[in-house]
């Protein structure tokens, strides 16, 4: 299944970009006749057939859709203080896509190591990593935004922030509730400030725990990820079984 992403796509046809068109037509070597796959980010897959393979401008037209393939089950904000190595945030938001996220913030700390990141870099890895896991809904990347701001702001039915101060905190596995939309705080390197800690519990955030282990930052969010998305279940199986069965009667 080759999966390309096209967030402004119309029916029944559509004109791939150029870089996009070169990859369908150069690397994978499709023809006119040829079968691939476009997703919108929003939730809807398309089943389309190449009608022109030209290198520039290659058209496909949408044979089938697919609305709301693989929709999650809950909703899950990741609110992470990007890392001073940009390549360790950007493997949390590579894995993290891959797992199951609504959205991503990066978060502006007292502690943070890096102030600004580029989120058409961001963006980039995000949309990779998407159609590698062959998924239809893309991520929101919102720009870096102060902690305050977003523990105020928050709205979700679980709102949870991790810290190493030694006070009691749950295991996250307890804290979530399933089918709940979820919003997760990760600091940076050096923790939260006790002030920013102290913020978050006036504001209804749930002190929470990962393990006994100390984990860096984009472990810690990578590893929250997934034990959200292993509560909720992964419910995608039955929808790609469907498809690969209709595949087969065509």
């Amino acid at each position: 299944m080759q999966l390309f992403y096209a967030p402004e796509i119309s029916l029944p046809r559509y004109t791939l970009p150029e870089e996009e068109s070169k990859h369908c037509v150069r690397v994978l070597r499709m023809t006119v006749g040829d079968e691939l796959h476009l997703t919108d980010g929003k939730g809807n897959m398309y089943r389309c057939k190449v009608v022109s393979d030209n290198v520039k401008r290659c058209e496909v037209e949408v044979v089938e859709t697919w609305p709301e393939y693989e929709r999650m089950s809950y909703g899950l904000t990741m609110c992470v203080a990007p890392t001073k190595n940009i390549d360790r945030f950007e493997w949390f938001l590579e894995k993290a896509t891959e797992v199951g996220v609504s959205r991503f913030i990066p978060l502006l700390c007292d502690h943070s190591e890096r102030r600004e990141i580029k989120p058409e870099r961001e963006q980039k890895v995000i949309t990779s990593a998407m159609k590698q896991s062959l998924k239809a809904y893309h991520p929101e990347l919102a720009p870096m935004t102060p902690f305050k701001k977003v523990v105020s702001e928050a709205t979700e039915a679980v709102k949870l922030i991790a810290h190493c101060e030694k006070r009691e905190r749950i295991f996250l596995p307890k804290a979530v509730e399933k089918g709940a939309d979820t919003l997760i705080l990760i600091g940076p390197e050096g923790d939260f400030s006790p002030e920013e800690i102290k913020f978050a519990l006036e504001n209804g955030f749930e002190p929470i725990s990962l393990g006994e282990q100390r984990l860096r930052t984009e472990t810690a969010a990578v590893a929250a990820t997934v034990m959200v998305a292993t509560i909720n279940g992964m419910n995608r199986h039955s929808t790609r079984q469907n498809i690969a069965t209709n595949r087969l009667v065509k």
